[in-house]
Order: structure tokens, then sequence, then C-alpha cells
């Protein structure tokens, strides 16, 4: 395995480098990032990148700003979704949300644009409001995770713009561009479109290079295959993907029985999304249209979106924030009242505090008291774990480990052949379901997936062997990590035969201006996201709650929490580098 390489230190960075399309992106102190918090303009200033949900990526900026030149009025701003349904929602969305007290006009215009190939889909749809509810689309944004990636906005600009000159010259534009000896990015076979060429112009040219940096770690299908990449992928989650199968093949083959705790899965169970925020938002909205609207239950410390959703749509949430055995004794007090809930969510470990809730015991509760368990294994995954025995409804990240690239967007909802509501739950996706994953992202994920199982079976071994530097360290007070702990039997009773404990951890020092000094020092990437092939920090509570951090103290999320998010680095070197940063501080 190569030896480590430096990580990109300069505020605003792409992690990784010379990626167009990274996940995550450079705050390399703590420093930065209580700046960054802050809106301080010496860290703002310098974001060319940032993570998806947070951060309208370039070309999702140019793409908005020039459809407001297009399409706009006067003091109107734009948000870009990827369909006419999504965009309804946001519209609805503002409409409640709005920061006006008096009335305002928000529309929305769908724009339809020419495939990059046959059978595949380029309509978005913008949603126009008044620049002084921006802060209310952008949470829409953040937290349905329901907006257009950054390679689909990329592809709309082009054609707009494209379309836009044809009229002015009064010239033919073609449904792509195609240029001999190009890495042709967007393909069909050639007897079946024109293709057109510009000497001078350099956007190809430019596109082709940064496509050339994205796939230097592998080979990319043919945008062609979009729908049997997607099949690929869907089997890939089942677990009745045979990973020695050629994609192209997969439309002749049959799937293998699911390598997953419950053998009648397959790929039509599982559902494709465009961030895994997306597939959590779409979950609670299947659950609203399918059984009586009720509260929920947020049981542990989650991701902070996920109790958004809870809590601004539908009747509203209860949070058992701590995600303990005693909280879970005051749900069954609050059931057996009379209380009634739509579903209980929870993460399986938690983040960042990496807590399993007992799922066993959840599940006995949701069967008397009638309501529906989901689960987000995006921590973990289903390498280690086994829940869909546990769970009505699962749900992940791709992002994550599942892609490890840290360079597309993805999610997925996948539906337990176990439960009571399968039926009900699958006819109505089958009636509503919108596949917004664009297909240049999920060519992307299917490749970055291909060794998802090898990579997250040597950052379990990564991740423990950090762990045991960390329990020798009389600085550090303490280690969350699902090994440890009293959840730890909790994991244990899903945890896979040769499963690990997953690449997720975190620190907290006695000390806090050892946290700061040991964050700032280690030689590692320095940003938001987890799962990346790469070890990835940040100072998880300031990034992730900077506003609310006396409520997060309340949960045991410490303000000065260090989370680690292990990758595939030589272990040796990778303790190596730990060990010299913490001896450091006795310095």
């Amino acid at each position: 395995m190569p030896s480590i390489e430096r990580p990109p230190t300069a505020i605003g960075c792409p992690i990784p480098a010379n990626t167009p399309h990274a996940v995550s992106v450079t705050l390399p102190s703590w420093k930065a990032t209580v700046a960054y918090e802050k809106g301080e303009d010496w860290v703002i200033g310098k974001m060319t990148s940032g993570y998806p949900r947070f951060f309208y990526h370039v070309k999702i900026q140019e793409l908005c700003a020039y459809i407001v030149k297009k399409y706009g009025n006067k003091g109107e701003a734009a948000l870009v979704l990827p369909s006419y349904k999504v965009a309804c929602k946001c519209r609805a969305y503002m409409e409640r949300m709005k920061l006006s007290n008096d009335p305002i006009t928000i529309r929305v215009v769908e724009i339809t644009l020419p495939g990059p190939s046959a059978g595949v889909q380029a309509s978005i749809s913008s949603v126009f409001f008044p620049e002084s509810e921006a802060p209310i689309a952008k949470s829409f944004w953040q937290h349905t995770g329901d907006g257009v990636s950054s390679r689909m906005a990329e592809y709309a600009l082009e054609r707009l713009i494209a379309a836009d000159s044809a009229v002015e010259n009064k010239t033919p534009v073609a449904v792509f561009k195609s240029r001999a000896g190009s890495l042709k990015r967007y393909t069909r076979k050639i007897d079946q479109v024109d293709s057109v060429t510009s000497d001078n112009d350099s956007s190809d040219s430019t596109r082709e290079f940064s496509t050339f940096l994205e796939e230097r770690f592998g080979r990319n299908l043919d945008i062609s295959f979009v729908e049997l990449v997607k099949v690929a992928l869907r089997r890939r989650i089942s677990g009745t993907m045979d990973d020695n199968l050629d994609v192209s093949q997969i439309s002749q083959s049959v799937p293998q029985q699911s390598s997953r705790d419950v053998k009648s899965l397959s790929e039509k169970e599982v559902f494709l999304y465009p961030t895994g925020m997306s597939a959590i938002f779409n979950s609670h909205q299947l659950l609203l249209e399918c059984l009586v609207p009720k509260k929920s239950i947020c049981f542990g410390f989650p991701y902070i979106d996920t109790l958004k959703i809870l809590h601004k749509w539908g009747p509203g949430v209860h949070f058992y924030g701590n995600g303990e055995s005693e909280d879970l004794d005051s749900v069954e007090r609050l059931l057996e009242g009379g209380e009634k809930i739509l579903a209980l969510y929870c993460e399986f470990p938690s983040n960042p505090l990496l807590k399993s809730p007992d799922l066993h015991r959840i599940r006995r509760l949701a069967d008397k008291y009638d309501f529906v368990v989901v689960v987000d294994e995006t921590v973990s995954n289903f390498i280690n774990i086994h829940v869909l025995e546990y769970a009505d409804i699962v749900v992940s990240s791709l992002t994550k480990i599942f892609s490890g690239d840290s360079n597309v967007m993805g999610g997925s909802l996948v539906l337990s052949p176990l439960s009571k509501h399968f039926n009900l739950f699958k006819k109505t996706l089958q009636r509503t379901y919108e596949d917004n994953l664009w297909a240049e992202d999920a060519i992307f994920l299917e490749r970055n997936s291909r060794d998802f199982v090898s990579r997250a079976k040597r950052i379990n071994i990564n991740a423990e062997a950090l762990c045991k530097v960390f329990e020798a360290e009389p600085k550090i007070k303490e280690i969350y990590y699902p090994k440890y702990g009293s959840t730890k039997k909790f994991y244990d009773v899903c945890k896979t035969e040769d499963g690990g404990y997953g690449g997720l951890l975190s620190i907290l020092m006695h000390d806090p201006e050892d946290s700061k000094r040991f964050f700032d020092a280690v030689e590692a990437a320095k940003g938001p996201s987890l799962g990346t092939n790469f070890t990835l920090l940040c100072p998880y509570t300031i990034l992730a709650h900077y506003a609310e951090l006396d409520w997060a103290a309340k949960y045991g999320v410490d303000r000065y929490l260090i989370r680690i998010s292990v990758g595939l680095e030589p272990t040796e070197e990778l303790v190596a580098i730990f060990e010299k940063y913490l001896k450091a501080l006795y310095d």
C-alpha cells in the first residue's frame, strides 16, 4: 500500500484536492472552523468548495444565476431542483416557513433539457422567490437533501448556454458534443446522433481535464449503461450482486441470494436517492402518506437534519437525545400512557457518540404499540452490521464509505420484507417514487463502490489500531467507538460474523487546549463528511452545532470533541502520525 499523501492545507481547498465535485472542504484549524461558523470573511472568502448540502457548488451558483437572468423578475432569487415535484414541495415549505409577514409570490418554472443519452431524463425545475427568503430556500436544500447535484447543474448549464447560443447564431444544437479523442463523458453509438464540434470552444477540453482528474483512480462505465448501473447499485446494496459480473451483462444474470440478514431481500426493495438525507426525508414523506400522521420519536443524538425533518414536517417529534436504555424506559412509559407515534428514527451507531440503540427491544415495542422503525446504518454499514430484521425501513448515505472517494453524493432506502407494512410501502413507492439520482452520479457511485467490501474491512482494522493508541494516552478523557461503552452489547447483537466496529470514532481530551493543539497539528485531512478513503478529522460539535453548543452538551456532545473518520492508509504509518502529535502535546 502506498505511503500517505499529504492532505490539502489551504482554507477552502476541496478534499480531495483537484476534484471538481469534491464532497469535503479544508478547514485546517480549530480557529478556521469557528470562523467558518461565524461567517468571517477570512475563511468564507476563500471557500471554493464545501459540503454539498451546506454550500452551493460553483456550478449550482452559476446555474441559478443564469436562470434568474433568463427567467427571473427584479428582486427574485432562484433555487434549482431536480424535478417539478420537488420544486412544488419546496414552494409549499417556503410558503409555510416564510420570513415575511406579508404575502409573497413563489413560482415554479420547469425546464426540459435534452438528455445525455437515450432514455436519460434531464429536466430541472426552478423555484423563484423574493431574495429576502433565500435562507428559507437554503434550509429546504439542507434538510431534505433533494437539490440538484453539481454534476447535474454542470450539464444543465452547458445545455442551456448551448441552446441560447444556437438560437442567437441561428445554428442547430446537438444533444451533446463529442470530440474525437475526448474522454466522451456523455456518449452514445455514433449512428444515433449527429455530433458537432467547435475549434474555438475550450469548455470541452476544460471539462475533459477535470473528468480525467476525477477518473484517475478507476474506470467509469459509459453513461448509456446508466440503467444497468442503477440495477448494479441496487443489487450491491441488497447483497444480491456478484461483483465478478460485468455490469453490461447484468440484465442477463440471475441475482444471487441476499447476503444480508433478510434472505428474501432483492434489488426491488432498494430505492436510490440523490443524498442520504433525501432518503431519510423521503422515508418520512412515505410514512406521512401511507399512515395516519402522528408525532415520531428521534432516539439518540442524531445528525442534526434528521431531527429537523421530523420537527418541520408532520405533527412533530419526541426527542430522546441520550439514546440509553433509560431513554427506552421513558419511551415505553410514554407509549403505555396512550401516546400514539408514527415512527422511531435512530442511527446505528450514532454520530458522533457512536452509541448503539437496543434494536431488539425497540422492535418489540414497535410490534406492541404499532409504530414504524427507521434505522440509519450509514456509520457502520451492512458489511459490519445487520439491522434489517429489526427495522421496517433502513436508510443510508452512499456518499460515505459505500463511495469512499468523496466525489459524489447518493442515498438509499431499503424496505424490509419482514415489515407488516411492506406491501403498503412498496405499492406506494412504486406509484410515487421519483428517481432523482443524476445519471453521471450513479456512474461514479457504481465505480467507487466496486471495492466497498474490502475497503470497509481494511478501515475496521485501522480504526481499532488507532483506538489502541488512544487507550494508552493519559491526555485522552473519552474514546467514543462502538466497541466501548455501555451500548457495545447492543452493537454486538447486530454485528456480522466477520464484521468489525466501523471506521468512525470520536475522542475528548481532559484539557480543551490540548484538543485544539492536537487538531491543528496532526497531519491529516480536516473538514466535514465521513467514510472517506483517507482519514478525515473535524471538531464535530463546532461544525455541526456551533449555534447550540450548550444544547448539544446536555446530551454528552462536548464542544471540544474531535471526530475521526479513519481511512485506508497503511496502518503503521497512520498510527505513527497520531502517536507523533499526541507526544508533541507534552513539549
